[in-house]
């Protein structure tokens, strides 16, 4: 599910939901490029303060003045006054260097905590259900005052003071360190990591901005199933259900196995996802229910007679654009990550593109996942078709009919309130204390959700997470407590990692697959938490949870590589227009389906891996759910015969250090699709 990420990296995070702002002067670009100081200044202030500290910090020394020239402007001072500053600023005493990052810390928790909650009740109107969003609502959602933080912690040189005092290590340097570094080193180091570019103001506007309206597109992009029709004017679906795309979409055709007409059904819903890929869609059917529609024949119809329409122009795709060319502007300013994808993988999840990339294409390639199609096959009675990616037979529990969890859900949380209320009695279920649990609970505020729903984190200490979810005038809805759940996974890890972490620098967990991979193992315990699943797990239960974990798995890779070379093909055609880029969206989908899932599927040429909502709303965030399904499995064996509370939070309390540190850390073995493919093949010799 969808999430806000305000735990992988809380500087830059802060950054990228600034907005419009003052008409205070931006940066002259020309100035910032072309001015360097030489490497004479360099050798001369590293000389100068070895010679005065002793060369027993020579590392640090070299490193912090060679980052501070690397963000020198001219407007900054000439090379006098560089060198000035990095010899009187360099601290060499280590009692001295940690009561600077004390002070720090607590200053950086302040800012970036209160700029949060700033935001988060700016955008209310835009992600809770306050009404019908205007021109006010717009403006104000994609406003905040830390616009210039950034600018104005380089003009003041306290951005300088962090970079020449705490280095910025490369990945590379962080994992050749990990054995040895304390938490107090991995502090540092990510303390290091706050000030790697120096981006104008104006730039992290308009990324706000092309974001905050590609998420405001997604949120009001609904279909009323109500007015789905086949050929013979025949509806399938309740008359108020109306879904998101493309979350709701999914998740119903996921809902419609072994149900009434499910097929039927199925093929519907499958065939209103071609039309948004594919922008065929009417524009007459968006978020409107005056018409209704098959999506099969693409024809629209008022009283039962045929009217004509106008299809969505590429709008889509446009969004897409205005994403790439704000994140594409930052690139000259990030010596470090030169472009956005570096800085998503290489950066943000700390794992190459490459890496990743061969991880997923091992892992689809893999003989268990033809093994594992042919057993869906047969359970299906019936061959694959391409929605069949998103097959959930192997949840425990899906005999039970979806009605009846309906009532349940519906009964326990008729608003958002009553789910607040439910929270700590959750957490016991799950193996908190009490006391415990109550302590995580008053730290959660539930609020209504517009869209699909999200989890929103706090980042400083006295503040609430929020757990945003959408609840129909009948109550809460199985599908949407089990996202619901999902979400109060995000804050869980949100709440520990904040409040009882031991330092503020190392809050949060590596990358988003981490925080992905808890709210799973939250999202898993669904059943049981509604008093439908046995406590006690067997042969089978297990067998079926590597099986949806695979499956899960598979589907999600595809979809991220589609995301990976859509990206890498925007930075090779930067001019293209959104036709272009529509047309280039579909052949990678088609592309990636024929190589990896045609021979697992057994069908061509389906586009539908392009449907996702992230790649508008989240670019290149696809990839951490997957690598989370393989976390999630890889952390669920290990724990499954111990305490559930206990364990999550012994490993989230590593907080924010690299993955595969982490990973060592809490299971013993580095991030890998292997555990996952040899459960899967000793659960085919057991499921059937």
């Amino acid at each position: 599910m969808k999430k806000i990420v305000f735990t992988l990296f809380i500087f830059t995070t802060i950054m990228a939901i600034s907005c419009k702002n003052d008409n205070k002067p931006s940066q002259n670009e020309e100035n910032i490029i072309e001015f360097k100081i030489l490497d004479e200044n360099i050798d001369e202030a590293i000389q100068k303060i070895k010679e005065k500290n002793t060369d027993k910090e020579k590392f640090r020394i070299e490193k912090g003045v060679r980052q501070v020239a690397a963000l020198w402007q001219q407007n900054d001072g000439d090379a006098t006054e560089f060198i000035n500053f990095c010899v009187d600023n360099f601290i060499s005493d280590p009692e001295e260097l940690k009561v600077a990052f004390d002070k720090l810390e607590r200053n950086f928790e302040i800012l970036f905590g209160h700029y949060n909650k700033i935001s988060v009740e700016l955008m209310e109107p835009l992600h809770l259900d306050m009404g019908e969003i205007g021109f006010i609502d717009n403006v104000m959602g994609a406003y905040s005052p830390s616009a210039h933080l950034t600018e104005d912690l380089f003009e003041n040189k306290l951005a300088f003071y962090v970079a020449l005092n705490f280095p910025a290590y490369s990945l590379s340097e962080k994992t050749k360190n990990a054995d040895t570094w304390s938490r107090l080193d991995w502090a540092y180091a990510r303390m290091g990591d706050l000030f790697i570019s120096r981006i104008p103001a104006v730039l992290y506007q308009k990324e706000a901005e092309a974001l905050t309206n590609a998420d405001t597109y997604i949120a009001d992009y609904n279909i009323y199933m109500g007015n789905l029709v086949n050929s013979e004017q025949k509806t399938f679906f309740p008359k108020d259900m109306k879904l998101i795309t493309h979350w709701g979409l999914r998740d119903e055709l996921k809902a419609n196995y072994n149900m009434d007409n499910g097929f039927e059904k199925q093929k519907m819903i499958y065939n209103v996802m071609l039309r948004i890929i594919n922008q065929e869609i009417p524009q007459e059917v968006i978020n409107k229910n005056e018409f209704t529609w098959d999506p099969i024949a693409n024809k629209i119809y008022k009283d039962g007679k045929e009217a004509s329409f106008t299809s969505e122009p590429f709008t889509r795709y446009e969004y897409m654009l205005y994403n790439f060319k704000a994140l594409s502007a930052m690139d000259k300013y990030n010596p470090v990550y030169p472009t956005f994808i570096e800085r998503a993988y290489d950066e943000g999840m700390e794992l190459s593109r490459e890496e990743v990339e061969k991880l997923f294409v091992n892992f689809i390639s893999s003989p268990e996942i033809k093994d594992l199609a042919k057993l869906i096959e047969k359970r299906l009675g019936r061959s694959l078709q391409p929605y069949d990616i998103w097959y959930n037979g192997f949840k425990s529990g899906t005999n039970i009919n979806e009605e009846e969890l309906d009532q349940i859900t519906r009964r326990k949380y008729p608003n958002t309130s009553a789910f607040e209320k439910d929270i700590a009695r959750i957490l016991i279920d799950l193996g908190w204390t009490r006391d415990k649990a109550n302590y995580i609970a008053n730290k959660i505020s539930v609020d209504p959700a517009r869209g699909a729903g999200h989890a929103w984190g706090a980042q400083m200490k006295g503040d609430q997470a929020h757990l945003r979810t959408r609840i129909g005038s009948k109550g809460m809805d199985y599908k949407g407590y089990n996202i619901a759940i999902h979400e109060l996974g995000h804050n869980v890890e949100q709440t520990i990692t904040l409040y009882d972490i031991d330092y503020y620098m190392l809050n949060g967990v590596p990358n988003t697959a981490f925080t992905e991979a808890v709210a799973f193992l939250f999202q898993s315990k669904d059943l049981k938490l509604l008093g439908k699943e046995a406590n006690s797990r067997n042969e089978e239960s297990e067998a079926l949870a590597a099986l949806d974990n695979c499956w899960s798995a598979f589907e999600i890779m595809g979809v991220s590589l589609v995301d990976m070379y859509v990206w890498q093909w925007l930075y090779e055609n930067p001019d293209a227009n959104p036709k272009e880029l529509k047309e280039a969206v579909v052949k990678i989908a088609t592309d990636v389906w024929n190589k990896y899932y045609y021979p697992v599927m057994g069908i061509k040429d389906s586009p539908i891996l392009a449907i996702y909502s992230h790649s508008i709303t989240s670019p290149l965030y696809l990839a951490n759910y997957p690598v989370g399904h393989l976390i999630e499995f890889q952390v669920e064996q290990y724990i499954k015969d111990k305490n559930f509370a206990e364990e999550i939070t012994r490993v989230l309390l590593q907080g924010r250090i690299i993955p595969q540190a982490w990973m060592k850390g809490a299971v013993g073995t580095g991030i890998s699709g292997q555990p996952t493919l040899e459960a899967v093949k000793k659960a085919l010799k057991i499921v059937s």
